[in-house]
């Protein structure tokens, strides 16, 4: 998935911790990742409403690592 994603320039968007190590642990190249780490009840409108409002905020083409959170976002 990570390959494929990398070869279209996509980024991938998962709730798989996995993928973080396959980026830092195994340096994977990616096109970007963003992970959601919210509690199991969240719902999806919740989840796309988050990243929703982060892609906005953006003003260039995303190629880091993010994991979203209720809280807010991290980049790396």
């Amino acid at each position: 998935m990570l390959a494929l994603a990398q070869r279209e320039r996509r980024i991938l968007i998962t709730n798989d911790k996995d993928f973080g190590e396959l980026v830092f642990r195994e340096r994977h190249p990616h096109a970007g990742v963003v992970l959601f780490r919210f509690p199991l009840e969240s719902t999806t409108q919740v989840k796309i409403h988050a990243l929703e409002q982060f892609l906005a905020s953006l003003p260039r083409p995303l190629a880091q690592f993010v994991v979203l959170t209720p809280q807010g976002s991290r980049m790396r």
